[in-house]
């Protein structure tokens, strides 16, 4: 793909770009195997309860936080209108509560907790309230470490030290998203041109500084799937 979008994966401009690009579909897959990794590490795996965690955190995390994100300051640059960007987000936020209610009837009244939790970490990463759930700490516990202990959670009903050791790779390859994609932002939304020159007169065009960034983020958004998935399948 060429440099021009707001994002690697993001091709704005119709109602599908701007919908696909809404998603975030890499990084939504990445944080989705988060879940899947907690719900891996558990001695017995349930493919019902790992289906509805999976479900709740992409309407959550997929559309519900990434619709209120575009719609709080158009990070993106979509069309969508401003009504129906909260319409993806209050309805993505509210299809994962009516996720945890049943989960709450058939697992655990604990199973709210979670919800609840995970709601706020949703709606106040993506509006920016309080500011910290915006930051680099916020986005690691959050997006992170969270999804981890839930996945495991939603398996066991408790959390194990395995479970917390997951959940701090997690939240450090969250934050390693976070520093690789930081720059790369910055460079494709607020630069037309840019280029890096060093010491000895090799320059490093636009292009190649967001590959720089951005061909790491390629490869960890097919990896880290690839990793949730060897743990569900993995022999009991």
């Amino acid at each position: 793909m060429s440099a021009d979008g707001p994002a690697f994966y993001a091709r704005p401009g119709t109602v599908a770009g701007d919908v696909l690009a809404v998603l975030h579909l890499p990084y939504t897959a990445w944080h989705l195997s988060y879940v899947a990794i907690g719900a891996g590490l558990a001695t017995s795996l349930d493919g019902t309860r790992l289906l509805g965690t999976l479900v709740a955190f992409l309407f959550g995390l997929g559309v519900g936080a990434h619709a209120l994100d575009e719609a709080h300051g158009r990070p993106l640059r979509t069309r969508l209108p401003r009504w129906a960007l909260l319409a993806m987000g209050m309805g993505g936020l509210g299809a994962a509560g009516a996720i945890a209610v049943v989960g709450a009837i058939v697992i655990s009244p604990w199973v709210l907790a979670w919800a609840m939790a995970g709601i706020v970490l949703a709606a106040g990463y993506a509006l920016e309230r309080p500011a910290f759930l915006h930051g680099a700490a916020g986005f690691a516990a959050g997006w992170g470490a969270f999804p981890v202990l839930v996945g495991y959670w939603a398996q066991s009903e408790t959390v194990a030290p395995a479970a917390v050791a997951a959940a701090t790779a997690a939240a450090a390859s969250a934050l390693a998203q976070r520093q690789l994609s930081t720059p790369a932002r910055f460079v494709r939304r607020r630069t037309t041109s840019a280029r890096a020159v060093f010491d000895r007169g090799e320059s490093w065009s636009r292009q190649r500084l967001l590959r720089t960034w951005e061909d790491p983020l390629r490869s960890l958004s097919l990896a880290m799937p690839a990793l949730a998935v060897a743990l569900v399948i993995r022999p009991r």
